[in-house]
């Protein structure tokens, strides 16, 4: 049965102007971001079969475009629609950081590094560059692959903060194996850093390590 087919107070779109986008299913706020199902398949149901076939809703997000094609009814349109609603997430975060202090805003800074990084599968290195108000200045990924000590240059984060003329950094990277729990190696990069940075005097406010859904913060642990 079509949506249009169901009762007003059921259908998704209906539901999410009375009771808001949170009143809603995984599932149902996808059919709103479809708009249409396929043949024998509400839009709902085409929701219900996107999260079970990627497992999840980072799983989807972070499907490539020949993945995201397998399902009947999807393809590059709704790959790119997709895809530019997850940019536009991250952009309101980043306004919302350059226009407040971050440590005023500490889950809005994990939403962020979440739409940033956990849906990359290979660990990624990335260093947000604060003012001496600790607002935003610019968000960069510096290093990729596998990241241990000796992979990530203290030399390079010192240049890039005084390129920036950044008064604090933040640290976050992610980890593809789904644990957000720091190993010896990240603590021994993070002192590391810590230590290059304060000869420049530029203050190292967090390190947090993004797993999935998870978010690992150093300063919330007592580890910096």
């Amino acid at each position: 049965m079509a949506i249009t087919d169901w009762p007003e107070e059921l259908r998704p779109r209906e539901r999410l102007i009375k009771q808001g986008a949170q009143a809603l299913s995984d599932a149902e706020l996808l059919a709103v971001f479809l708009r249409v199902g396929v043949a024998g398949k509400s839009a709902v149901d085409l929701g219900r079969d996107m999260v079970g076939h990627f497992g999840s809703l980072n799983g989807l997000f972070a499907a490539t475009l020949e993945d995201f094609s397998v399902l009947n009814g999807l393809g590059p349109a709704k790959y790119a629609q997709l895809q530019a609603v997850l940019e536009l997430a991250r952009r309101a975060l980043s306004e919302e950081l350059q226009n407040g202090a971050a440590l005023n805003s500490p889950q809005a800074v994990k939403q962020y590094l979440q739409l940033l990084l956990a849906n990359r599968p290979y660990e990624s290195f990335a260093v947000l560059f604060l003012d001496v108000k600790n607002r935003l200045i610019a968000s960069e990924e510096l290093f990729r692959g596998t990241l241990t000590h000796t992979s990530v240059y203290p030399r390079e984060i010192v240049k890039a903060a005084l390129a920036h003329n950044a008064a604090a950094l933040i640290f976050a990277h992610n980890h593809p194996s789904g644990t957000p729990e720091p190993s010896a190696a990240d603590r021994a990069l993070t002192q590391a850093l810590k230590q290059a940075l304060a000869l420049v005097d530029v203050r190292v406010l967090d390190h947090f390590i993004v797993a999935g859904h998870q978010v690992h913060s150093f300063a919330e642990h007592g580890e910096l």
